[in-house]
């Protein structure tokens, strides 16, 4: 069956020096995920767009678009550790340990109703709180508004977006490029039997008194390696002259 409804779908670019997806981290130990989660994702749109966190309503149409996200640049997992001390007490909390993608990028995104995803590519272009990645000391290393397609699906821009990965890895692997990349998406309405795993990472509220997410189906597929469109690195140059030293 063919779907006739009008969708729209919004690309971004996610890249940084640190990144933290966490979909069930509680207590000390606060992991992440190894791509970025949909609830990470509506929440950074959710800021953009001024959507107050008990605002429940205003959020359940993000909450609504269906989601997917290409792994261009996988990064590698890191630990730290964080100790705090109590703002009245003085009484020291306990350590915690706290999960980061380091040097990773993905490109993300969300289909839906036109003029909601329209809306949100403009509110990335002057938001109203500023984009982090997954958390507020992870922000993103340039613009993460990435494009705007108009009556696409989400399968085909998360296969024709040209390769995001930074310079730097393009060259170290410019002798073993990868002939494909993971994507991890929700399925659509036609897919009724095709194999999923399950997250729950599906926002329902991000009010402190009562965060709620549901599951969610994830299906995990592959795409070509598309054409690459080097993003500006402002480091690029020193990478360069320091390679050069290094030879």
């Amino acid at each position: 069956m063919t779907r006739t409804t009008r969708t729209s779908v919004l690309a971004l670019r996610l890249a940084g020096p640190l990144q933290s997806w966490g979909a069930s981290a509680r207590f000390t130990r606060r992991t992440t995920e190894s791509a970025p989660t949909k609830s990470g994702v509506i929440g950074l749109l959710a800021a953009a767009a001024g959507i107050e966190r008990d605002d429940d309503e205003r959020l359940a149409p993000l909450a609504a678009l269906r989601f997917g996200v290409r792994i261009d640049q996988p990064g590698t997992r890191i630990r730290d550790f964080h100790k705090a001390m109590h703002p009245v007490t003085g009484k020291t909390m306990p350590l915690s340990e706290r999960f980061y993608l380091a040097d990773a990028v993905f490109v993300a995104a969300v289909e839906g109703d036109p003029a909601l995803v329209s809306d949100l590519f403009a509110a990335l272009r002057a938001p109203v709180h500023l984009p982090f990645l997954g958390r507020r000391s992870c922000p993103p290393s340039g613009p993460v508004e990435l494009a705007l397609r108009t009556g696409a699906r989400l399968e085909e821009v998360l296969e024709d977006v040209p390769w995001q990965a930074s310079a730097w890895y393009r060259r170290r692997h410019r002798d073993r490029l990868p002939d494909r990349l993971t994507v991890l998406r929700e399925k659509s309405a036609e897919e009724t039997d095709a194999a999923a795993d399950v997250l729950r990472d599906q926002p329902l509220s991000f009010a402190a008194s009562h965060r709620r997410h549901a599951w969610r189906t994830v299906v995990t597929t592959h795409v070509p390696l598309p054409h690459a469109t080097p993003p500006h690195d402002p480091f690029e140059a020193l990478s360069d002259h320091l390679e050069e030293e290094s030879a």
